[in-house]
């Protein structure tokens, strides 16, 4: 929620040390002061849809926004820990002026430059904002940071705020206005590094596919298809002996597998419309919110491709209850959503936040959730059952074959939980800089590197559950419906972990409400990679399976 302050700007116009208001805050307002300070919590502001923001001179970028105070370390006051408020800022505005290109001048930069001050002030004069001279800080003599002058928030005590403008002028033109905040952290060139990773990870997968694909595959069909005796058919192993149950039905609940598979197309699909629309520049940071309406939007009006691939997987599977399919895939994922958003909305609301989501955008939320996502969902059903059922290479027996005894080491679980290693690996170094922007104030616009990961991501989790999926068959386990949607899916579950790993080694978050609320949205990020990565394992190992057993000859 965006509101408007007081502090008086003039264009152009500069002040020092004008003051804002006095306070006298009680022990209570102080021991909320350091609760915030501890908890890190910054104030931003905006001039001119321009968030405000903090230098760093050294490395010359910025970060949005600036803390409420700081904590001074036990030596620096006689080993006691000290709380200090930031009650004077100079805020730095730079304008743009082109008398042949347009009238006036343009606001092109906007920073913040926090000081702690006592004020102090000739105690026999009466207070007035609009008169009163500190001695602190005046015309005669700018603000500046005095350790021994600190305003503390130990105790109960009066606290003067004020604030400096200063007018800069600026050769940066409104175009380029917010390069500034897009140019990052300077340590950002490890995104190369990251690309060069996830690299290293596809080309070593894509060797050992490669392997599997022309060498040994094409000599186990040349095999199969040479044997000429009922002998040699009957002494045949490996992955063409459970030709007559491959394509059988997952066991358990194949109508969830349906549902979970079409939702992660709709995942995908939205994924890479939103990194189209980003790369093409649509999504600017100027535009407030700009890229989270484009992923619900865009999430939406995706449904049609959720319907209509869970529709043709339950027909597949032979499934009769399309309604069923149809409702589950329209509301099982955004149900799980809506709850965790209104549950953390609830306990925002209670807090009496801010940042709580009116109940009227609540409302237009569910409406295009029943609006346009169900009936989207319930087009691409209709088209789904009405198409040909998926064409499978081999027929199904009537009697199920008995799957011999598993090695430990192609236990599901295990098999699992190793198919989700290489794709988190692969997106790992990326994530830190997403999770910055998440929880650090940091703006991430590098939709190019995303664009490169995503590929990369898509790639591994294909090439691994191709890989796990040709070893399982070899073992003559034909049940690996689930198994090729969990093995990449899994990787959502590091991903988590990782987030518990980032909050407990980045973050200083206290309190039951502030950790729901990260832990809350992190989930549903999980969830969402967890679709995602789980569709392209499923269908990569599904077109894998349909090209191997059609290229073998069965009786």
């Amino acid at each position: 929620m965006i509101k408007s302050s007081l502090y008086e700007i003039e264009m152009k116009v500069p002040d020092a040390c004008k003051i804002l208001c006095r306070k006298n805050h009680n022990k209570a307002e102080m021991r909320l002061f350091r609760s915030v300070i501890d908890d890190e919590y910054r104030i931003d502001w905006i001039v001119d849809n321009l968030p405000g923001a903090m230098r760093n001179e050294e490395y010359d970028y910025v970060t949005r926004g600036f803390p409420v105070g700081f904590v001074a370390p036990p030596a620096f006051e006689g080993g006691h820990r000290m709380h200090y408020l930031y009650n004077h800022v100079r805020i730095i505005l730079k304008y743009h002026e082109d008398f042949t290109q347009f009238k006036g001048a343009r606001i092109v930069g906007f920073e913040i430059v926090p000081f702690s001050i006592n004020h102090q002030w000739d105690r026999l004069e009466e207070f007035d904002e609009f008169t009163t001279t500190l001695s602190t800080c005046n015309e005669m003599n700018p603000a500046q940071n005095d350790p021994g002058n600190f305003q503390s928030m130990e105790e109960a005590d009066e606290v003067i705020y004020t604030y400096d403008v200063k007018w800069v002028p600026s050769d940066i033109t409104w175009a380029h206005r917010w390069d500034v905040y897009l140019k990052g952290n300077p340590d950002d060139e490890i995104h190369y590094f990251s690309i060069v990773n996830s690299l290293m990870i596809v080309l070593f997968l894509t060797g050992v596919v490669a392997m599997i694909m022309l060498r040994t595959l094409r000599k186990d069909i040349t095999t199969y298809n040479e044997m000429q005796t009922l002998e040699e058919a009957q002494e045949e192993s490996g992955w063409k002996l459970v030709h007559g149950d491959v394509f059988r039905a997952p066991a358990f609940s194949p109508m969830l597998l349906s549902v979970l598979a079409g939702t992660g197309v709709q995942v995908f699909a939205m994924a890479m419309s939103t990194m189209t629309f980003a790369l093409l520049g649509f999504l600017s940071p100027a535009n407030r919110g700009g890229l989270l309406t484009a992923l619900l939007l865009l999430f939406v009006f995706m449904g049609s491709f959720a319907g209509y691939y869970a529709a043709r997987l339950y027909k597949l599977f032979g499934g009769k209850a399309w309604k069923k399919n149809t409702i589950l895939t329209a509301t099982l994922f955004p149900s799980v959503v809506c709850v965790i958003f209104f549950t953390l909305d609830v306990m925002l609301w209670y807090q009496g936040a801010s940042t709580a989501v009116p109940f009227s955008t609540m409302c237009a939320l569910i409406l295009l959730w029943f609006g346009i996502s169900l009936p989207l969902v319930l087009v691409g059903s209709y088209f789904g059952f009405k198409k040909e059922v998926f064409e499978v290479p081999v027929r199904t027996n009537i009697i199920p074959k008995t799957i011999p005894d598993q090695m430990w080491y192609t236990h599901p679980l295990f098999a699992i939980a190793l198919g989700g290693i290489l794709p988190f690996g692969a997106v790992c170094i990326e994530l830190f800089f997403i999770m910055s922007a998440l929880w650090l104030h940091q703006i991430y616009y590098v939709f190019g590197f995303l664009m490169i990961v995503l590929f990369i991501l898509i790639a591994t989790c294909a090439e691994i559950t191709i890989v796990m999926c040709y070893f399982q068959l070899c073992n003559e386990d034909y049940q690996w419906w689930w198994r090729s949607f969990l093995s990449s899916g899994s990787a959502a579950i590091y991903l988590f972990l990782y987030a518990v790993w980032y909050f407990v080694s980045k973050l200083e978050i206290t309190g039951f409400v502030s950790s729901a609320i990260y832990f809350g949205y992190m989930f549903i990020i999980a969830l969402g990679f967890f679709l995602l990565t789980g569709a392209i394992g499923f269908f990569a190992c599904f077109w894998f399976v349909r090209k191997i057993y059609g290229a073998i000859k069965v009786d």
